[in-house]
């Protein structure tokens, strides 16, 4: 990005501890706010994601920004050892918790704070890492995929799942009204935070994808990588190896 996008322009935080701020601050109600904005249709793109990871028969799976967990309960269902999902917000964790406890799928899911620059595992230890529109929430994008080549096995898969900006008419306009006026407002009207999803907006018109995502995975530990845009580009599935 050109630009380092932060949610609170006053703040005087860094990028890290306002990403944390406010997501604590929307955790309540973010997933039934999620469902309205998205029309519901991340449901299948997570599916397609766990379709992916599926066909590697991963045993330790990590799930980066894994949020109030939609994406480790999905993957729940999947034969594996561990399932790890790691966020930098506790509030989010917090519901996520909730949510495995009710569905009783503590013994599968283990839920981790922790910085996805400074993660507290060992060099090569996961089959599987995902990441669900998280990695554009990075403080320091190229740290955060060198951290994930680190963890990351020489024979597992990263699976990213990201926004992106569609480049063919209509949907190119549709989606730029939508992020700059939709989003932004449906936030304000529901959400506690005023600010947070004016900061989602901006931030998913700013990241980079397609290709130019490809080049910062390369240059950052994996060689084989490939993208799929989905629902006529508004986001991107990555599979990228080491």
């Amino acid at each position: 990005m050109s630009k380092i996008i932060k949610p609170y322009k006053d703040s005087e935080l860094g990028k890290k501890e306002q990403v944390a701020q406010m997501f604590d601050n929307i955790s309540s109600n973010y997933d039934d706010l999620n469902r309205v904005i998205s029309l519901g249709i991340d449901i299948n793109w997570r599916k397609k994601v766990i379709e992916i990871i599926a066909k590697e028969h991963p045993k330790q799976i990590l799930d980066i920004a894994t949020g109030t967990g939609d994406l480790v309960m999905m993957m729940s269902k999947l034969k594996t050892e561990k399932i790890i999902g790691l966020d930098i917000s506790a509030g989010m964790l917090a519901v996520g918790k909730q949510k495995i406890a009710k569905a009783n799928l503590a013994d599968k899911i283990e839920m981790i704070v922790g910085d996805s620059e400074e993660m507290p595992f060992e060099d090569n230890t996961f089959d599987a890492i995902t990441v669900s529109f998280g990695v554009r929430n990075f403080a320091n994008l190229d740290k955060g995929i060198k951290e994930i080549a680190r963890v990351l096995k020489s024979t597992g898969v990263l699976v990213i799942l990201e926004t992106s900006n569609p480049t063919r008419f209509p949907f190119k306009q549709g989606y730029k009204l939508y992020t700059n006026l939709f989003l932004p407002i449906v936030g304000k009207l529901f959400s506690k935070d005023k600010v947070a999803y004016s900061y989602l907006s901006e931030s998913a018109n700013s990241f980079p994808f397609g290709e130019a995502f490809n080049n910062i995975l390369q240059k950052n530990g994996f060689t084989h990588t490939e993208y799929t845009p989905v629902t006529f580009g508004v986001a991107t599935i990555y599979t990228a190896r080491k």
